[in-house]
């Protein structure tokens, strides 16, 4: 497992600790920097109000943490992917996606993950390290950049890696992105396979932001083989804090749920997560399985898939089925990292030593 480095980067600095790299210096340089890092987002040689000596300066003791190492483009460039080398040499991934009323970007929490989902790219890849502060915040700052005219207004932390295993850097990279990038914190979505006790930490923590539960199984059984955690946080206790986060918050939670052909979109599937869900009024997306190098069950037919919507709201649910955005440069749903793991001229190298990935039987298929 690789280290987290111990050296700041720009962003990893609140604006009490950029004073103190600039103490000495007169209090509006502080304010011309901080405006050109978060209000003008642009990267520290392009702030022309500050000195070349200092920018000079400064990017020697306080480096962006991402080197970018490969960009992809899909959707006719409504989709784009970053591959990021960070230092020590760990990877992650950032998604950055236009809409007709938005643009969001879908972020990364750690290098990796330790949550063994056999069905993502990511869980097969296994967990190298956490995300410092910085490292979370830069992914969305270097996206606005591309997006250029297009606006910025939504952050998703559905990205590498388990977001609430990484609960202090992901919730200071939410006050980061909400008090100094202006986004509000109705439109930041955390995401999260089931970790009770960061769903807790999040019920008691100011912003109300938005709780997005992977879901993708509504029996402890078939849960177990699909998201492991499930052993440790069974699903009634899943539910009792997805409850409490709704009765403090009032934000309705929502439900992820990858349809996995012949496993999980059955019509006793269907039943079972209708009555989950009901009680606490949430919002249920469907999300067709994305094809990974490390899984050998593919994902539910767009028919069958429409059905299984159909069958949800006649049961009362509010369900949407998520449009697939990138899949073929493997930055949909489940798929990130895919290809820098399973490539064998992978960039980094990271995940399976020999730059392969062992391929995970899925669960027993249901009748």
């Amino acid at each position: 497992m690789a280290a987290t480095p111990t050296a700041p980067t720009i962003y990893d600095l609140d604006r009490d600790a950029i004073a103190e790299h600039l103490d000495g210096l007169p209090s509006y340089r502080v304010d011309q920097l901080w405006q050109g890092l978060y209000t003008d987002g642009v990267a520290l040689d392009d702030i022309s109000t500050l000195p070349a000596k200092l920018r000079g300066e400064l990017g020697q003791k306080l480096p962006a943490a991402l080197d970018m190492e490969l960009e992809s483009i899909s959707d006719r460039g409504d989709t784009v992917k970053w591959l990021w080398k960070l230092r020590g040499g760990a990877a992650i991934e950032t998604v950055l996606m236009h809409y007709k009323d938005r643009s969001t970007v879908c972020i990364s929490s750690q290098a990796g993950c330790a949550m063994a989902c056999g069905f993502c790219a990511t869980g097969q890849a296994g967990f190298e390290r956490h995300l410092t502060v910085g490292e979370i915040v830069e992914q969305v700052i270097r996206a606005r950049r591309v997006a250029g005219d297009k606006r910025v207004s939504n952050i998703v932390f559905m990205g590498m890696g388990e977001p609430m295993a990484n609960f202090g850097a992901v919730w200071e990279s939410v006050e980061r992105l909400h008090g100094d990038f202006g986004i509000s914190a109705r439109n930041l979505t955390i995401s999260t396979v089931g970790l009770i006790p960061g769903i807790r930490q999040l019920a008691e923590a100011p912003l109300p932001v938005n709780l997005a539960v992977s879901l993708h199984a509504a029996n402890d059984e078939l849960r177990n083989e699909m998201v492991p955690i499930n052993k440790r946080y069974p699903i009634s206790d899943l539910l009792d804090a997805c409850h409490d986060y709704f009765d403090k918050k009032g934000r309705r939670v929502s439900f992820e749920w990858a349809l996995i052909d012949g496993v999980n979109d059955r019509d006793s599937d269907a039943h079972e997560l209708a009555k989950l869900t009901q009680p606490l009024r949430a919002h249920v997306n469907l999300i067709p399985l994305n094809p990974t190098p490390g899984y050998l069950t593919q994902g539910t037919p767009p028919a069958r898939v429409r059905e299984f919507a159909d069958l949800l709201v006649n049961l009362g649910v509010n369900a949407t089925v998520r449009k697939n955005r990138g899949t073929d440069i493997d930055a949909a749903c489940g798929q990130l990292r895919a290809n820098s793991v399973a490539a064998e001229a992978s960039v980094d190298g990271a995940g399976a030593n020999d730059g392969t990935v062992t391929k995970i039987n899925p669960p027993t298929r249901r009748s």
